[in-house]
This record gives C-alpha cells, structure tokens and sequence, in this order.
C-alpha cells in the first residue's frame, strides 16, 4: 500500500483527514480481512432473517397482482443503493474486533449508541432518497418502452423483456441509468459511514472524505464497485441465499477498505 498522502485543501476542508492512494492489491487484502471477520463472527442468520421476509413480501405482491411485477427488479437491485446503511452492523463488528473487544451479533446494534448516530441517520435518508428517485426513474424508464401494459404472467413478461427490441433497450437504458446512480451512492458512501463511526465528525465532513477518495483513487474505487456489483449478482443467483454471507462480508471488507484510504 503507497503510504503517499493527499494534500488537503485549507480552509472549509481542514477537518477532512489525509487520504492514501490505493491499489488492487489493498482491495485484496481488505476482502481477507473481510472473510477473517465473518468467519470469526458469522452473521448470515441475522441477514436472512432480513432478506427473505422483504422477497417473501415482493414475490406475494407480484402473484397479487402482475402489475408490480416490472418494479421487481430494480427493488432488487436498487436494494444496494442501501448497502452502505445496510451493513452499519458489519462496520462496528470489524471496529470491535478490531481493538480486540468482546464481539457477538448483538454487538451489530451498538451502531444506536455512537455518538454520530444522527448524521448517520442523516445519510441514511440521503441513500433512501436516491433509491426512491431510483424507482421513480426505473418505472418510468418502463413505462417509455411498453407504456401502461400490464403483464399477464411472469412468463409473459420475460419475453415482453427478453424476446422484443423494445426489451434490451430497456435493459441497456436502466442497466446505464442504474451504473449512475451507483456510482453516486459509491462516491457518497463508500467510507462515510464508517468514518462516522470512528470518529465524531459532521455528515459533511464524512461524505467530502469519501468523495475526496474516490477522486484520488479512480481506478481503484471503480474496481471495488464492480467487485460489490459481481459479489451481489453472484449472491443473489442460488434463490438469494449468497446474499447472506455476501454482504455481510462486503461490509467486513468496506471497513478495513476505509482503514486503508483514511490515515490514522
């Protein structure tokens, strides 16, 4: 790991921390880490008993009515637009771990107690701001191919999506549209919450850090989101249930991903 430092604008960034440069090899190592503080303390039970009553209640809406079936998808996907909320717990496990404290699952909603909790809470509404506009845009990015035709069965829609023009244009379209809003999520949060809990800073301060990092380590940050994006697909094949020990892992992996850029 280069241990160059980025120099810092004066003034209204004076509070952001010096930030290291960065490369494949410090992805590598902090998806170790990540893996070594899984397997230390597991949490897939906790993360299925999430995921699968929130698929339960998609999938029984779609048989309710085939309507809902086009926003299926983005829910999925959009669903790691949350990521960096999501795996809050993951982060202080790993912090816990560590300094070398007591860590159990239960240690996951200590998240509550940190004194940045609100300008955590602040982010959270930010990223689930960008999910819902991710919504909106999906369903009318739908709406501009096949306007208000409803499908008739889940077989229907799959050659609606996958047997017509008007389909893989929609795919490419949100497929591009939802790299976007991706990359924004990634740029805003890649290490802003986990900073919050290290350090008692302001949302602003956390989210100019991991903007700063991402600027001085393109190429680097670039790979990891496409890392997360491969790790989720792959999670979510096997009927979901990868999603249980990806993200999880994912979140291990986010914190010492953020020990690496941050200097200490």
């Amino acid at each position: 790991m280069a241990v160059k430092k980025i120099v810092v604008d004066a003034g209204a960034d004076h509070a952001i921390p010096d930030l290291r440069m960065i490369g494949p090899a410090d992805l590598k190592d902090a998806l170790a880490k990540g893996i070594a503080d899984f397997n230390a303390k597991p949490t897939h039970l906790l993360f299925l008993a999430i995921i699968y009553p929130i698929l339960m209640i998609l999938f029984a809406r779609t048989y309710a009515g085939y309507d809902f079936l086009p926003l299926v998808f983005p829910i999925i996907a959009g669903s790691a637009l949350l990521g960096p909320l999501a795996a809050c717990g993951m982060y202080e496990l790993s912090r816990r771990r560590e300094q070398g404290l007591e860590v159990s699952w239960l240690h996951c909603f200590d998240v509550l107690r940190s004194p940045s909790i609100l300008a955590i809470a602040t982010i959270g509404v930010v990223l689930g701001a960008i999910f819902f506009v991710w919504m909106a845009v999906a369903q009318g990015i739908f709406w501009y191919y096949f306007g208000n035709v409803v499908p008739d069965s889940i077989l229907g829609f799959a050659a609606q999506i996958f047997l017509t023009s008007s389909g893989w244009s929609l795919i490419i379209v949100g497929c591009g549209v939802g790299f976007l809003f991706s990359v924004l999520v990634l740029t805003i949060g890649v290490i802003s919450i986990p900073m919050l809990l290290d350090r008692h800073i302001d949302v602003m301060t956390a989210i100019l850090a991991s903007v700063r990092s991402v600027q001085a380590n393109p190429k680097t940050m670039a790979i990891w989101g496409l890392i997360v994006a491969g790790s989720l697909l792959l999670g979510a094949i096997p009927l979901f249930v990868g999603l249980a020990v990806v993200m999880p892992i994912l979140g291990h992996a986010t914190w010492h991903l953020y020990r690496k850029v941050v200097v200490h």
